[in-house]
């Protein structure tokens, strides 16, 4: 039998804050996007002043974290290497994207979400991202 693990939007929640707070205390605007199993939206927040562009872009991160089980860098960084490059449209899903950002939450070896964050550079928005994942990690450990 198939097991599958979901954040909650309670899980969403916490994230979201967690990035939220820290977005405002560096005084930046992002998007942020918490995704299921399957990288379907679970939960979305966008600061004022986020430019419009990083709604979609958010969203589609935590897609394709969600779908692929690995941080979209990587993603990135594979679709770009000089060897063995390949055309991300290969997918088959015009959601799948390369930027950095998009980070899978991992409980106990399988996927439970993903989290995203769009507006910044791709260093920051994958920080922040690692942040409101180690925020759900913590959570779900108590």
């Amino acid at each position: 039998m198939k097991q599958e693990f979901d954040l909650s939007y309670k899980d969403a929640q916490t994230a979201m804050m967690t990035i939220q707070t820290e977005a405002l205390k560096r005084n930046k605007a992002v998007a942020i996007a918490v995704a299921d199993t399957h990288g379907e939206l679970i939960a979305f927040l966008r600061l004022d002043a986020c430019p419009l562009p990083s709604i979609l872009i958010a969203q589609n991160k935590a897609f394709t974290a969600a779908r692929e089980a690995k941080p979209t860098r990587d993603i990135g960084i594979k679709s770009r290497d000089p060897q063995h490059a390949f055309d991300i449209s290969y997918y088959g899903d015009m959601r799948y994207l390369g930027w950095a950002g998009g980070m899978p939450v991992i409980i106990d070896g399988k996927v439970a979400g993903s989290v995203a964050v769009s507006g910044l550079s791709g260093a920051e928005d994958m920080e922040l991202a690692q942040m409101g994942v180690d925020v759900i990690l913590n959570e779900n450990k108590k």
